[in-house]
């Protein structure tokens, strides 16, 4: 069955996909969910990522205010990321998203136990 929707962006999944879509998106935001963290706590939290990647990820999500950037003037320095109002709706979208994620890490486990 085929919905169809009347938006500029196209069915709700592309718009959410364009948001916090890609390799790491959703990773920082849920880091973010236990609270503020600084640049390098998160990325000592996303290994396998690059400075520059991660750079590019979280401006993006600033720019479609799901994040919050402080930059506090202090040399060197310092700036903290933390989740919108906005962004903290997506909660139980990624609360759930990481037990499906256990669940399935378990199921991978049992497979390789029988092997």
């Amino acid at each position: 069955m085929k919905n169809s929707f009347d938006c500029e962006f196209g069915c709700p999944i592309e718009i959410t996909m364009a948001v916090i879509g890609g390799k790491w998106k959703v990773a920082i935001l849920f880091h973010l969910l236990n609270g503020k963290l600084r640049f390098m706590e998160l990325k000592k939290l996303l290994p396998g990522i690059s400075q520059r990647v991660l750079t590019v990820q979280l401006r993006e999500l600033e720019a479609d205010k799901i994040i919050s950037r402080k930059v506090f003037p202090e040399v060197p320095p310092r700036v903290e990321y933390n989740l919108t109002a906005f962004g903290k709706s997506l909660a139980p979208t990624l609360l759930e998203m990481g037990k499906w994620g256990e669940k399935y890490a378990g199921k991978v486990r049992k497979l390789k136990e029988k092997l």
